[in-house]
């Protein structure tokens, strides 16, 4: 599996981004299952995804359209398939990833943004109306469908602590910041659904040591506003390992 950050090297742009491109392109990131993000002219992006890959670019479409009334992320433009893979327009949003190099030199502020940013995208989705699920046992059902075989002991969640809409993908590189580092949106959203809250703390928090080289879950958490819990902390990071 390859590492999700910006792309090394030259990069052909698949036909269907051409297609919609309208002018230049330019590769902007690599996700870890192979799928690519371009920047096209207007004020738009494109998300490719290649065939045979668990990138479902139809789910993250159908997330962002739920979502778009209540909070910051793109608006789906349109969805192209063809042999090759699918591609995903979007519109663009102000400010830059958390993992910019400008924020990667000013981890503090990028670590209490993302915190404060999903406190807010937590607060503003509405869990009632919610047709998404990403509960601990879809995950595990997912994986198993996937031919993964997760341990028999994360049968055994913790508690929930509160149910929210989680982002599903909360890692750093997915909040965006503006200029004076305060959060201005999320992206990826292809797995956003109901679950408890820790399950997106759990990974934004360990996320910070993957993207800044020191562990800042604590400057997150009280960003958030809430206190460490290690129970849930271990627990949510196994199950992500794991699915």
């Amino acid at each position: 599996m390859e590492i999700a950050g910006p792309p090394r090297g030259a990069v052909a742009v698949p036909l269907a981004v051409a297609r919609v491109a309208g002018g230049p392109v330019e590769p902007v990131w690599r996700s870890s299952e192979g799928g690519l993000t371009f920047r096209l002219t207007g004020g738009r992006y494109a998300k490719w995804a290649p065939a045979g890959t668990p990138l479902d670019l139809a789910a993250e479409r159908d997330r962002m359209l739920w979502a778009g009334p209540f909070a910051r992320v793109p608006t789906p433009l349109a969805l192209l398939r063809d042999e090759e893979g699918s591609c995903l327009v979007t519109t663009a949003l102000p400010g830059r990833s958390a993992v910019h190099e400008r924020w990667l030199a000013e981890p503090a502020t990028a670590v209490r943004a993302i915190g404060a940013g999903l406190r807010a995208l937590h607060e503003a989705l509405p869990v009632q109306d919610c047709p998404f699920d990403w509960s601990v046992a879809e995950r595990l059902e997912r994986a198993r469908r996937s031919g993964l075989r997760p341990d028999s002991a994360l049968e055994e969640a913790p508690t929930i602590d509160r149910l929210v809409v989680c982002h599903g993908d909360a890692c750093a590189p997915n909040t965006l910041l503006d200029d004076a580092g305060q959060w201005s949106g999320h992206v990826d959203l292809g797995t956003l659904g109901v679950a408890d809250r820790w399950a997106d703390l759990a990974v934004a928090s360990w996320s910070t040591a993957w993207n800044y080289g020191d562990d800042w879950t604590g400057a997150l958490l009280e960003a958030y506003g809430i206190d460490r819990d290690e129970e849930r902390l271990r627990y949510y990071r196994a199950l992500w390992d794991a699915t």
